[in-house]
């Protein structure tokens, strides 16, 4: 009769000879010998040695888990900080539990590693954002600058995807604890904030993407929740006068 592992071990073994390897340490009983029988201390002894195994086994997978994901957080940033100047379209959605429908636009985004990022809304209405540091600036079509008062988070979370975009993982881990699964090819980031005062507005940030960064995902303490999609990322090329200014570049 097949024999499923227990709770404490469920998620964490393999099937076949991974599990038939550690079957007796995490589901069956040890069976006292006829000249055994009646050594209560001997095979309490014994059974703490059991679970002794199973618990530096299960502590162990947790450890190469939490490996494998620091691994592929250092490959993500090491893939994305090769790209020094992108461009892409961009489709944002937020829902408000305020609000009946949710609020819809779309335009162009560029960023340049070590600058900022230019996020240009076309649609429903046509705005010019530079985040660059924590400093969000509006730009109008002569390139004059006129400061923006971010919310509470806002400027955390544009420091973030500046950091990580540029591969500097020290930076964000000041601010977030970070975790990631998938793979190099479809990965996704789970950010936490670690300040007190931040987490009572921020409650969480994904990011998702392969080569390119393809998406982000806001969630907000009071049940806000924005969503960015990214479409046709690709390397810069030459940057206009325009954004050269709004990002202080020369």
């Amino acid at each position: 009769m097949a024999v499923s592992p227990p709770p404490a071990c469920r998620g964490r073994l393999g099937g076949g000879r991974a599990f038939h390897a550690f079957s007796q340490v995490c589901v069956t009983p040890p069976q006292p010998s006829p000249a055994r029988r009646g050594g209560g201390a001997f095979w309490l002894c014994r059974s703490l040695r059991h679970f002794a195994v199973l618990l530096l086994l299960c502590v162990g997978l947790n450890a190469h888990a939490q490996s494998s994901s620091t691994d592929l957080l250092h490959g993500v940033l090491a893939q994305l900080s090769q790209h020094t100047a992108v461009r892409a379209g961009f489709t944002q959605e937020r829902k408000n539990p305020a609000l009946t429908q949710p609020q819809s636009s779309s335009g162009q985004l560029l960023f340049v590693a070590g600058h900022g990022m230019l996020w240009q809304v076309q649609q429903p209405y046509q705005q010019t954002l530079a985040l660059t540091g924590s400093k969000t600036m509006s730009i109008d079509a002569a390139g004059h600058a006129q400061p923006v008062r971010n919310e509470r988070g806002v400027s955390q979370i544009s420091q973030m995807l500046q950091s990580m975009l540029a591969g500097q993982l020290d930076a964000v881990m000041r601010q977030f604890d970070v975790t990631a699964d998938g793979t190099a090819a479809q990965w996704t980031l789970h950010f936490t904030p670690k300040q007190a005062r931040v987490a009572q507005v921020l409650k969480g940030i994904e990011l998702d993407g392969g080569t390119f960064l393809q998406g982000i995902h806001i969630s907000m303490q009071d049940g806000t929740q924005t969503d960015i999609r990214m479409t046709d990322a690709r390397d810069a090329g030459p940057l206009s006068a325009l954004e050269k200014q709004a990002l202080g570049l020369p």
